[in-house]
Parts: C-alpha cells; structure tokens; sequence
C-alpha cells in the first residue's frame, strides 16, 4: 500500500511540473502589461556594423533606450548570436527552410522582449516573429577599387533593371562572395554573367572582403548595405559602389507573436519619433550618408 500511495503523489507532482510549464505566457516572451510590471525592456541585439558597436552603443542601442524611456521602464541590453537570437526571443528554436520554418520540439529559455540589431525582413522570420515598419533599408551592393574599370550604373528608378545593369558587366570580372550567407553568389544568379565566383573563406573576419578588392586580390565584392556604407566613410576615395545585386529590403524591430500589444506600443512609439524628425537624426548620426542613396526613406 505504501510503494502504491508513493507512486500516486509522484504521478501527481509531475502533472502539476507538466501543468506549470504549458501554461500559456509563462514561459514565452512577455507582453506589454509584464514588461511594465518587470520595470526592464530587454534588448536582444549582435554587434554589427553601427546598429550595435562593441562598446554596446549604435543606432538600434540608442533607439530601444528611447522606447525603453517611453514605457517608462529601465533599458537591459542582452548580447545574443545570429544563431540564437530568434530563439532568445520566442523560446523556439527554429531552423530555416527556404522561405519557409521547421520549429524544433526543445524549448530555448526566453531572453529578451525585441530585437533590435539591423535584422533584416525575411519571409522565414515573418512566420515566427512580428516585425515593426521598416527602421532602415538595405540590400546587397557590389563594390570594386575606385580606379576599377567598372563603372557604378546610371540608376534607372527600377531596381530590377538596376540589377540587370549591373550583371551585364560582369564577363570575365572576379567576384568575392560568402557561400550559405546573404552574400552567397548564388542567391542572386551571378553564376550566369560570365564572373570568375571567389568564395571567401567562412573562418575569416568579413571585414577583410573590402580589404581584398582594395589589396587586388579580387576585382570586386558583395557586401550589405550598412557595412558598404561604413566602408565608404573609412576609405574614401578608396572604393566606389557599381550599384545592386538584389532587390530593396529592409530591416526592422522584431517581436515575439505573443507580444501583439508591446509590438502596437513600439509602432506608436515609432511613428511620433519619426514625426519629430528625431530618428533621421539618429540615422544620420550612425549613418551619414544614407540619404544619399536613399532619399526617400522616411519620407512616407
């Protein structure tokens, strides 16, 4: 009877363990009534490019101690990995499958409340996070040395013709790219415009690509729009941007599905900061030279 009663308050305590950690909420990300209460909005963020340096300031930094001053509550920046940030967020662990997600059965402790690190809209990370508007916009670029033969193209007010353009003087031209990454050749058809295809060595700094077009180790480079736009300011004069090899996208805040309220707050919150004019001030403070290839981005 003993080794009976025994097994029933086992069998009971581990339906209350069961019950506890399948109530909805409690171990996803908060909401907005929970960040208030906690007094922290935590930030999920990578250092990369001036969204995040790594002495933990940027654009994206400085844009969620704003929001974080809006609720009124404390600001926690929380460093996470490319790897491991979606799931810091959501408490999923995700694995991307072409534009579509395959979602782990393990759980992943929840780190944060946003994502805020120059993360780029993907049609993958619209099924598994809610992102806010666009906070700034990107793509990939191709670079070349500044007495490069190539010629930037003579922009056509469509991007695909821009692309096309571009390709089209390619034959016989050596480009460096970053298999498995946005910077793979391959994302963007280059095989079939007559390029020599380098491939850049994934244990190497990407820093080093925009060094080996201007050592001549390769005639040109992809790269993305915020680092092209970092280099530019480094090596003025060094380097000249021959023009897109990808559609426009844009990059933006991310928010747990199960945060709707905190991502209306954050939406509310944005759209008086750029009313103000106070974010194309924090733009322009990271990023100098956006508007030059993007003047139109805030004007909506």
């Amino acid at each position: 009877m003993h080794s009976l009663h025994l097994k029933k308050i086992t069998l009971l305590m581990l339906a209350m363990i069961v019950i506890t950690f399948t109530i909805p909420g409690k171990s996803g990300a908060r909401e907005l009534d929970e960040v208030l209460k906690a007094g922290k909005l935590r930030h999920l963020g990578i250092v990369y490019a001036n969204f995040i340096t790594k002495e933990k300031s940027g654009l994206d930094v400085e844009l969620m101690q704003l929001f974080a001053e809006h609720l009124g509550v404390k600001y926690e920046f929380v460093e996470t990995d490319w790897q491991n940030v979606v799931a810091d967020l959501t408490g999923k662990i995700v694995r991307p499958q072409g534009e579509d997600i395959e979602i782990s059965g393990e759980s992943h402790p929840v780190r944060g409340d946003v994502i805020a690190t120059g993360f780029t809209i993907l049609p993958w990370r619209e099924k598994i996070v809610t992102f806010s508007e666009t906070t700034f916009p990107t793509g990939i670029w191709l670079l070349a040395r500044a007495d490069s033969a190539l010629q930037p193209i003579a922009p056509t007010g469509e991007i695909q013709k821009d692309v096309d353009l571009v390709k089209q003087g390619l034959t016989g031209v050596s480009v460096l790219g970053l298999k498995d990454s946005c910077l793979d050749p391959n994302l963007y058809a280059l095989n079939g415009t007559g390029a020599t295809i380098e491939t850049f060595p994934a244990n190497r700094d990407l820093n080093e690509m925009i060094p080996a077009v201007m050592a001549r180790i390769t005639d040109t480079t992809l790269m993305d729009v915020p680092v092209a736009l970092i280099a530019l300011e480094k090596w003025p004069g060094e380097i000249k941007v021959i023009g897109p090899v990808s559609p426009d996208q844009g990059m933006a805040c991310a928010f747990a599905k199960t945060s709707p309220q905190l991502s209306q707050a954050f939406a509310t919150f944005f759209k008086e900061l750029k009313n103000s004019g106070r974010y194309k001030q924090l733009v322009e403070k990271y990023y100098p030279s956006l508007f030059i290839y993007y003047p139109q981005f805030l004007m909506d």
